[in-house]
């Protein structure tokens, strides 16, 4: 089915039910993500869903093109599907197709955002579940990784953060929640050492709690690596080693 073949009169179709939510009449269907090329297809992306807030039933559907360019990094485009926050979704046929279309032609990756609709979910809820949708760098960069995929760590948070809450409370996000810390709090801490690798999806994440904390007049010692991993420290003894002795010269300097 194509939108060439649908009535306008039918785009905009639902029923208003009396406890406020709606029944929405789609002329479109919704399709699964596309994570293989099905035999004589003449499809050109590959697409696949990944959790986004699992309380919220929240997704992202990332599209890639079959062939992309070689030796050449692909611009990320984030997609939120129209309905007027009221309709559709990102696994609604005409979007899914377009943002496949987008995947070949740019060549980019393209992320489509599964929000929350209204009525049941009013705006800003919309909102939030599309600023949730961008990660760090890291994170997009490492989003399968083997040690800690980007949809393993929000399942984690989801079980370990306060009911209700999401990723910008200020156990899980100090950046944002530093507000919510008590007055000079931040700055009684005292000397801190982080050790952080390029490898890791939390690396942006540490770099900007260093520089939060730097701000606030905190002594900080960092290191980072460009070589290395998640938890590498647990896989590797020369890693461990050089952990060891930066701790070691952290808690007592004269110690070299």
């Amino acid at each position: 089915m194509s939108a060439s073949s649908v009535k306008f009169e039918d785009l905009i179709d639902f029923v208003e039910n009396p406890d406020g939510s709606l029944t929405r009449n789609s002329p479109f269907p919704e399709v699964p993500p596309s994570e293989q090329i099905a035999p004589g297809s003449d499809q050109t992306s590959l697409s696949k869903d990944i959790p986004l807030n699992p309380t919220n039933k929240t997704f992202l559907r990332l599209f890639r093109p079959l062939n992309p360019p070689q030796n050449t990094k692909l611009p990320l485009v984030i997609y939120f599907h129209g309905g007027g926050f009221v309709l559709y979704s990102a696994a609604t046929l005409v979007f899914h197709q377009t943002c496949c279309d987008m995947a070949s032609h740019l060549p980019a990756l393209i992320l489509s955002v599964e929000y929350r609709l209204a009525p049941e979910h009013r705006l800003p809820a919309a909102y939030e579940d599309a600023m949730e949708s961008i990660r760090t760098e890291s994170e997009k960069r490492l989003v399968n990784d083997p040690v800690l995929p980007l949809a393993r760590s929000d399942k984690m948070w989801d079980l370990s953060l306060p009911e209700g809450t999401d990723r910008d409370h200020g156990y899980c996000n100090p950046i944002v929640g530093a507000g919510a810390f008590e007055k000079n709090e931040i700055e009684r801490l005292p000397r801190c050492f982080f050790r952080g690798y390029h490898g890791d999806p939390l690396v942006d994440k540490q770099k900007e709690v260093v520089k939060m904390l730097e701000s606030r007049g905190v002594d900080v010692v960092a290191k980072f690596d460009e070589d290395g991993f998640h938890a590498v420290e647990v896989f590797d003894t020369s890693k461990a080693k050089a952990l060891y002795d930066y701790v070691k010269e952290f808690v007592n300097p004269t110690s070299r």
